[in-house]
C-alpha cells in the first residue's frame, strides 16, 4: 500500500481520481457481498476497521472520504476498510503484521505540542462575544445552529456505544474471579488488549472528525496533525459516557471494570488519573450535544504545533467555540460548565503525555511486542521516537 501511496505523488489529479473511484467501486462490491453473506447493517453504523489500519490508510481514507462527500449522492455513510475480511480486532496476539512503510505519508514533521495554560475563560474562548443572544458579526445564529446540529449528528453516528445501551449494562460488573484473570495476565498481553481497545475507539473518532463541517476542507497535513494530537483526548472525553460514577467503573471489554482490572498494566498512577478524569467529567452531566461540541473543540485545537494552515484551523475552532457556548447558554449552564471545561483541556493534555510516558517505558522493555503485535495506527499515533523523547515535565512527578 505504501508503494501505491508513493506512486500517487507522481500521478495527475485526474489519474488519482480515477484510481480512487475504482478502489471505491471495489470496496462497494465487497460490502454488498458481505451484506448478502451475513446480515444487512444499519447504514448509519460505523464498521470497525481492520487491525492493519495505519496512518497511511487514514491519509487515503480522508482523501477518499472527501471525494465521496463531494460526489453526487455521496456522503451517506462512513468509508469502510473491510474490517470483516481480517476478522476484526477482538482477541489477544492477533496476526497483526508490522506497519507498512510510511514513505507515502510524511509524518516525521508532526511533533507533540506542549501543554498550554488554560487558566482563564479568555484562554479557552478567546473569540466568543455573545451579547443579548447575538454572536460576533462574522458568524450568524443560523450558522451556529447548523454547525451544532452537524457536530451533534456526527457524534451520534460515531459514538461507538449508545448511552442508553451503556446505562443498561452498568450492573454487569466483572466478578472477582474475572478480575483475578485480568490481574494474572502477562503485562504485554494486557497492554496489547488496551492498545486494541483504544485503537477501536480512535477509529470512531476519525469518522467523527471526517463528518464535521470544514474538517475535510483542511489540508491533509493538518487533518493528520489534528487527529494525531487530539484523537486520544477525544477518547477520554467520550469515556465519561461509559463511566459509572456511583461504582467508579468504566465499560471495558464487555463489562464495567474498576481500577483493579488494569493491575497487570503496571501503571497504577495513569489508571488512577484516567478514572479520576472520567469521574470528574461524568458528574458535570454533559448532554450528548455538549459532549459532541466539546469533543470537536478539543479535536480542532488551533494551537497544535506543525499546522500548515493555522488561521484556517483557528477559524473552524472559533465557530465550534461559539456553537458550544451558544448551546451552554441555551441550557442555562454557561457559567457553571465553562469553568469546569476550561480545567479539562489542560488535564487532557497531561493525561495524553502520561500515557506516552508509560508507553515509552513499556516499549523499552518489550520493543518486539510493540512492533509485531500492537495495532499499526496505535503505534504510529503514540509510539514515534520523537514523541517518546519529549514527555511533558508536568507528567514526571
Amino acid at each position: 500500500m505504501s508503494r501505491d501511496a508513493v506512486k500517487f505523488g507522481r500521478m495527475s489529479k485526474k489519474q488519482r481520481d480515477s484510481l480512487y473511484a475504482e478502489v471505491q467501486k471495489h470496496r462497494l462490491q465487497q460490502a454488498q457481498q458481505l451484506q448478502r453473506d451475513h446480515h444487512p447493517q444499519n447504514p448509519e453504523e460505523v464498521e470497525p476497521l481492520s487491525p492493519h489500519y495505519g496512518l497511511t490508510d487514514l491519509h487515503e481514507d480522508l482523501e477518499v472520504g472527501y471525494m465521496e462527500e463531494n460526489s453526487p449522492g455521496g456522503g451517506n455513510g462512513p468509508a469502510s476498510k473491510g474490517g470483516s475480511e481480517s476478522g476484526g480486532v477482538g482477541g489477544f496476539y492477533l496476526d497483526i503484521q508490522p506497519s507498512p512503510d510510511q514513505s507515502g505519508l510524511d509524518i516525521n514533521g508532526i511533533k507533540p505540542e506542549p501543554l498550554c495554560d488554560y487558566g482563564s475563560n479568555q484562554g479557552f474562548f478567546p473569540y466568543c462575544s455573545f451579547t443579548n443572544g447575538e454572536t460576533s458579526p462574522t458568524v450568524s445564529m443560523a450558522e451556529l445552529e447548523h454547525l451544532g446540529q452537524n457536530i451533534s449528528k456526527s457524534h451520534q453516528e460515531t459514538c461507538q456505544y449508545l448511552r442508553e445501551e451503556l446505562q443498561s449494562m452498568t450492573w454487569q460488573a466483572f466478578l472477582q474471579e474475572e478480575i483475578e484473570t485480568y490481574q494474572t495476565k502477562p503485562e504485554e498481553v494486557m497492554w496489547q488488549l488496551c492498545a486494541i481497545k483504544i485503537t477501536e475507539a480512535i477509529q470512531y473518532v476519525v469518522e467523527f472528525a471526517k463528518r464535521i463541517d470544514g474538517f475535510m476542507e483542511l489540508c491533509q497535513n493538518d487533518q493528520i496533525v489534528l487527529l494525531k494530537a487530539g484523537s486520544l483526548e477525544v477518547v477520554f472525553i467520550r469515556m465519561c459516557r461509559a463511566f459509572d460514577s456511583q461504582n467508579s467503573t468504566v465499560y471495558f471489554d464487555g463489562k464495567y471494570a474498576g481500577t483493579d482490572v488494569f493491575k497487570a498494566l503496571g501503571c497504577d498512577d495513569l489508571i488512577r488519573l484516567v478514572f479520576e478524569f472520567g469521574k470528574s467529567m461524568s458528574v458535570i452531566h454533559l448532554s450528548e450535544e455538549e459532549i459532541a461540541l466539546f469533543s470537536a473543540y478539543v479535536l480542532m485545537s488551533a494551537d497544535r504545533t506543525w499546522l500548515q494552515e493555522k488561521v484556517k484551523v483557528e477559524k473552524l475552532q472559533q465557530k465550534i467555540q461559539l456553537a458550544l457556548q451558544h448551546v451552554l447558554q441555551k441550557n442555562g449552564r454557561e457559567d457553571v460548565v465553562l469553568t469546569k471545561l476550561i480545567c479539562k483541556v489542560s488535564t487532557l493534555r497531561a493525561l495524553v503525555s502520561r500515557h506516552t510516558e508509560k508507553l515509552t517505558a513499556f516499549k523499552a522493555t518489550y520493543p518486539d511486542i510493540v512492533q509485531a503485535h500492537f495495532p499499526p495506527l496505535y503505534r504510529e499515533l503514540f509510539g514515534s521516537d520523537f514523541e517518546q523523547a519529549c514527555i511533558s515535565p508536568l507528567c514526571s512527578n
